[in-house]
């Protein structure tokens, strides 16, 4: 067995065997074991159903499809033609008792697999997962896009903050030069009086010392005379001290942060706003059935019907004994199905080139 999967065999379960299946009936719906398979081969009630591997039974375990009528609960064996519809037993007295092209479902299933509504599913299934895969790549390369659009936000973002960050360093710089340039104009200030102070102190200092050998030393000529000197050199020395002192001046610094700079540290709350602009997408789910084309055929405003020309668009032959051909479909892949009601009324299908 290729799969890896143990299906009990059904039959032997009934007589409390435990034995592997290595085949599975899809009427019965259950495993066989090699001898059950070929008791169930020799029964004439069974020897027509549709065995397969385990590992093909593997394939469609899966695929829902109910037997079960989910209103009577009982198998679900007929089916009206009239109106489409698979029914149990107690189905066709309560709603189909008129309807007299009930047939069992084994005669209406017979050419399930060829049916135009088995083509018609696959159809359906392979347009439909065309256009999820086409969505699934749109909204895929949407994604790309809009993770793009987000880098190029956040690399935005980035360069406008490196911008600002270099622009107020720039401006941090030269309000801090203008700072040192402005207190060391002060500075200079404050030392120029500082220097005449300190020489101030240092004549007075000297003078104090020799007015004091003066007294000690001298006659009193040059008592006399040194003392009106002196008094009179200390006086000019005084009154420019006071000249210097009045004109002198008392600084502070301070600043005055740009009303702009003051408003972002404080009043500005957000760095900016991420915006979202929606628009329609361009995808198109269509319907299978309804976007099949059909082929147009320009037909004459002309009431006469002698007017009326016929135009031979393509001419094919059917092979085998003489056909009654009673109805004509063109399918949707291009597809002749005709019926043949000399055929025990079968559907024929055509292959075309169309």
């Amino acid at each position: 067995m290729a799969t890896g999967k143990i299906i009990p065999c059904g039959p032997c379960n009934v007589d409390d065997v435990t034995k592997n299946a290595w085949r599975w009936c899809t009427s019965c719906e259950e495993g066989l074991c090699e001898d059950c398979e070929h008791v169930h081969r020799r029964s004439k009630a069974s020897r027509n159903h549709k065995v397969i591997s385990i590992e093909d039974y593997s394939k469609i375990e899966n695929v829902s499809i109910s037997q079960v009528c989910e209103h009577h609960g009982e198998n679900l064996e007929w089916f009206c033609k009239s109106h489409d519809e698979i029914l149990c037993v107690a189905c066709v007295p309560s709603k189909h008792k008129a309807c007299s092209d009930v047939v069992p479902i084994s005669e209406s299933s017979a050419n399930s697999r060829q049916s135009a509504s088995l083509f018609d599913l696959e159809e359906t299934i392979e347009g439909t997962l065309n256009n999820v895969t086409l969505c699934i790549k749109n909204r895929e390369s949407a994604t790309k896009e809009l993770e793009k659009q987000e880098t190029a936000v956040k690399s935005m973002v980035l360069q406008t903050r490196t911008k600002i960050n270099v622009h107020i360093d720039k401006l941090q710089e030269n309000l801090l030069h203008e700072l040192r340039s402005t207190s060391q104009a002060c500075k200079s200030k404050y030392m120029k009086i500082l220097q005449k102070l300190k020489s101030t102190q240092e004549m007075l200092t000297k003078v104090k010392e020799e007015t004091k050998y003066m007294k000690q030393f001298s006659s009193d000529i040059q008592v006399f005379l040194g003392t009106r000197q002196v008094n009179k050199r200390i006086s000019n020395e005084v009154e420019s001290i006071k000249n210097e002192i009045g004109a002198a001046k008392d600084y502070e610094l301070k600043v005055s942060i740009d009303s702009l700079i003051e408003k972002l540290s404080k009043d500005v709350e957000e760095f900016g706003k991420i915006m979202v602009s929606e628009s329609a997408t361009n995808l198109d789910f269509g319907d299978q059935k309804f976007d099949q084309a059909q082929i147009g055929i320009n037909i004459s405003t002309s009431r006469n019907i002698s007017d009326i020309k016929l135009q031979l668009i393509k001419t094919f032959q059917m092979k085998g004994k003489q056909k009654l051909i009673t109805g004509c479909v063109i399918l949707p892949n291009g597809h002749l199905l005709m019926a043949n009601s000399t055929n025990e009324n079968k559907l024929e299908k055509v292959q075309s080139s169309r």
